[in-house]
């Protein structure tokens, strides 16, 4: 903690989502509602996990931890977010900042590693079926729920034991709406391009691997069922779908950002609007849409509430 006696900076200021009073104002309201949305959306889908015995299996252990990452992830970022739209001065401590760096990579990389699990699932549900109890087993599947999150802890600090001990003396002004490692150790009071090749290695080359790894997953369970009935492959395709969109939406503005980890434009501030709301949003929405047991668990609490209610 050496790094906070030599800084001098004790907050940065934000500078946002910049556009005229009425477009702050719609997007104060379009913002408000998707973190509503993501809130109720994905504790709904956690609800409904734990409620209902017939989604006790891994695949809904795994998708309400999900659900329960993109609340955090979203919580790290969204509400500052909406509350500085219409602020004049947006400012955040230095404290608040470092803070949030290292929570929203902790959310990040635990998402990652999760995904993979997920995809894991999927292999052992499809490719695997006569195994799948043995390979998914419920110790196995905490065993997976506690390495991504051991994994996302040591990526973020990681970073944070980086970027905490460098010196900050000005200027302390962040063209976003969030504090993230690319645009805080631009202002560093050294130089910042020897730290170029760490946040590529650690962020980018984490970002790549993990979703070309995901994609090669898919590719060879599709190719599996492929081999042994061509009819199964639509239904093994409809049941990777939900999978493979929210991987996609995940991972590109990720890649995108970490692999030039110094940032020349404010490209990468509206890139990130996708994982901190629109992924997180849609989530509960894909995996209700495409998911058969989800909506008949969905009318299953509705009969039992109106049941209880007529009783």
């Amino acid at each position: 903690m050496d790094g906070l006696n030599v800084s001098v900076v004790s907050e940065f200021v934000l500078l946002g989502l910049s556009g005229s009073w009425e477009t702050k104002v719609f997007l104060t309201l379009t913002f408000s509602l998707l973190y509503l949305g993501i809130i109720l959306g994905n504790l709904f889908i956690v609800f409904l996990v734990i409620a209902d015995s017939h989604l006790h299996s891994p695949m809904y252990f795994l998708l309400a931890n999900l659900s329960l990452i993109d609340v955090g992830l979203s919580c790290t970022t969204v509400p500052r977010m909406v509350t500085d739209l219409l602020k004049e001065h947006k400012v955040i401590s230095f404290q608040s900042c470092m803070a949030q760096v290292c929570f929203i990579h902790i959310m990040g990389g635990t998402e990652m590693v999760l995904l993979m699990a997920m995809a894991f699932d999927r292999y052992a549900a499809i490719c695997k079926p006569l195994h799948y109890l043995t390979m998914m087993s419920p110790k196995k599947c905490i065993l997976f729920v506690v390495m991504s999150w051991v994994t996302g802890v040591i990526h973020a600090m990681s970073q944070f034991s980086l970027i905490i001990n460098l010196p900050f003396c000005g200027p302390n002004t962040i063209d976003s709406f969030y504090c993230d490692f690319p645009r805080v150790i631009q202002l560093a009071c050294s130089d910042a391009a020897k730290f170029e090749f760490f946040g590529t290695a650690n962020s980018g080359f984490m970002s790549m691997v993990t979703f070309f790894l995901l994609l090669l997953s898919y590719v060879f369970i599709l190719v599996t069922v492929w081999k042994r009935s061509s009819g199964d492959l639509s239904k093994a395709l409809g049941t990777l779908s939900a999978h493979i969109t929210v991987v996609v939406l995940f991972f590109t503005p990720c890649i995108f950002i970490y692999m030039w980890p110094f940032p020349t434009s404010s490209i990468d501030k509206y890139m990130f609007i996708v994982d901190f709301t629109i992924t997180p949003v849609l989530n509960p929405i894909i995996y209700t849409l495409r998911n058969k047991d989800i909506k008949i668990a969905i009318k299953r609490l509705s009969r039992q509430r109106h049941h209880n209610r007529f009783c």
